[in-house]
């Protein structure tokens, strides 16, 4: 006879698989956009975005200001508390 899983197992493992993917696509888009639009440019072809090179821009201020915005509403908004049980009493503690 197998237990249920733990609800804050179940929590924990989906709040850790979608940090996870969102961190994959992050470093994928990042060394993907770097890589294709950051080596072998002429300096002349460069544009500035806000004092960035476009590519530093839009491949890493970008994603980094995005990965943040996610922080704060998966922090804020997915994560749950889940009941961990009883606490027990410091002098029932066996020691």
């Amino acid at each position: 006879m197998s237990r249920p899983e733990d609800p804050v197992l179940i929590s924990a493992r989906r709040e850790a698989i979608l940090v996870l993917g969102i961190w994959l696509l992050a470093a994928c888009y990042t060394l993907g956009y770097c890589g294709l639009f950051g080596y072998g440019r002429k300096a002349e072809t460069l544009t500035f975005v806000l004092g960035f090179p476009d590519w530093v821009f839009w491949g890493l201020v970008v994603p980094w200001l995005v990965c943040s915005f996610l922080s704060f509403v998966i922090s804020n908004f997915v994560m749950t508390d889940e009941d961990l049980g009883e606490d027990v009493a410091e002098d029932k503690r066996d020691v």
